[in-house]
């Protein structure tokens, strides 16, 4: 009896794991944008997450049409277009809240297409939040370009599960390694125009490996193994709390407290999608849900 709760608490500690690894590579990440900036980091993180995933999982053992090649190219690009922009919003708002803004995609997504009442709920509670995020006046004002990164880090999002859903009958391990490659494609010509030969310090490309791992192999292997032991709904649930670690981690990483309204609108986002996943209809799984 033991022994099968141990292994039935394995995949939720993996999500855990998967949304603490995120948090933390992401925290240590921030610290590099004063020597390389936004985009030179992005190009670290993406670019060195291509290569670990393209040695783990080895995608040329299959076979990709032309028809599939062009899904991932689509999931891929908008997968760097996506991490350039959370990473850019990262400069000038708290890591917490671009997370929260962040999510606003996946429950766009997950709302779209519903007409029941209890859903309506949740998007109250999301609108809610976002509204309290946004830099309307009231308490001390988030930078107006910084959420504006951040939203199109949503919207990037959102059509990343979008195409993620077209290109879902590959294997996991395929698609995540191609498109991140796609990725890279974007994003480091970006990176290498902005820093330049500081891309090339010794110290700074082990930092990059270092967060790459921790920010994106580690938590899309998580994510994936969880996946196949975890209810749609319940791994739904756990990411959900994805905004509030990263909160709590830049907090402490970070020195980034926020105020009790931030805290609160953070709150609205994690209620909404928890809710939103709680009373979704089933549908047929997608691909890997991680975030920026």
């Amino acid at each position: 009896m033991s022994t099968s709760r141990y292994a039935s608490l394995i995949p939720v500690l993996a999500v855990l794991g998967s949304v603490t690894a995120l948090s933390v590579g992401t925290s240590f990440a921030k610290q590099l944008f004063p020597l390389i900036g936004a985009q030179g980091t992005s190009a670290l993180r993406v670019g060195f997450s291509a290569l670990v995933l393209l040695a783990v999982f080895r995608p040329w053992r299959w076979t990709t049409t032309r028809a599939d090649a062009g899904a991932i190219l689509r999931y891929g690009i908008t997968l760097g277009v996506m991490n350039l922009l959370f990473y850019m919003a990262l400069r000038t708002i708290p890591f917490g809240i671009a997370v929260a803004i962040e999510f606003c995609g996946p429950l766009a997504v997950a709302m779209w297409s519903s007409r029941r009442p209890i859903d309506f709920v949740w998007v109250g509670c999301a609108v809610v939040g976002l509204l309290l995020l946004l830099p309307l006046g009231h308490g001390a004002p988030l930078d107006p370009v910084g959420v504006m990164f951040a939203l199109g880090a949503a919207a990037c999002w959102a059509m990343y599960i979008i195409f993620g859903k077209r290109a879902g009958h590959l294997h996991a391990g395929h698609t995540v390694s191609l498109g991140l490659c796609a990725a890279a494609l974007v994003v480091v010509p970006v990176g290498i125009a902005h820093a330049g030969m500081a891309l090339l310090d010794p110290k700074i490309l082990l930092f990059g490996l270092g967060v790459a791992i921790v920010s994106s192999a580690i938590p899309m292997s998580l994510e994936m193994m969880a996946l196949k032991r975890l209810p749609k709904e319940t791994f739904g649930i756990l990411i959900s709390m994805e905004p509030a670690v990263a909160a709590l981690l830049a907090m402490g990483l970070l020195a980034e407290h926020l105020t009790p309204l931030q805290w609160a609108a953070i709150g609205c986002t994690v209620v909404a999608s928890v809710g939103s996943t709680m009373t979704a209809r089933r549908a047929a799984p997608a691909v890997s849900v991680t975030g920026a």
